[in-house]
């Protein structure tokens, strides 16, 4: 590891800082490491599409919207490659949460998240990336055990 020196407006700092005591670092220097590499791998990702990745897409729509509710949850089986899971919460009379867990290509989650989100009738879209890599042994349990 290497110790480096960086200038950071005053503004900045006492908002670097603030999220660092939130979220409970031992340190700056731990902050600002998560920080830059959440920031870099989300960057390298997007610039790459084929990384394989796991992402959440969390969205509210209007149930009563003509057929929305028919056609988000045909777009999710025509899919199903993607869909890993779906969580679906009634808000109100009139409105549904679903959080849609996703496993695939950058390109593939994003393609399928802008066809989600940008449905009439849908509202607060959003998309989280989480890129992953395969297993060196090609077996997608890549955390050594198996579930039942």
């Amino acid at each position: 590891m290497q110790r480096i020196t960086v200038t950071i407006d005053d503004d900045l700092l006492e908002v670097i800082d603030r999220i660092s005591e939130q979220r409970g670092y031992a340190s700056r220097s731990e902050a600002l490491r998560d920080l830059v590499r959440d920031a870099t791998t989300r960057e390298l990702a997007a610039a790459d599409g084929k990384t394989p990745c796991y992402a959440t897409l969390t969205y509210v729509y209007e149930h009563e919207t003509r057929d929305l509710s028919r056609r988000l949850t045909s777009s999710q089986h025509h899919h199903h490659d993607l869909s890993v899971s779906t969580l679906h919460v009634h808000v109100d009379n009139q409105d549904c949460l679903e959080v849609a867990v996703l496993k695939g290509s950058v390109a593939e989650v994003k393609s399928f998240a802008d066809s989600v989100v940008t449905q009439r009738g849908v509202r607060f879209g959003n998309l989280h990336i989480i890129p992953s890599e395969p297993a060196a042994d090609g077996n997608d349990a890549s955390h050594g055990h198996h579930h039942s």
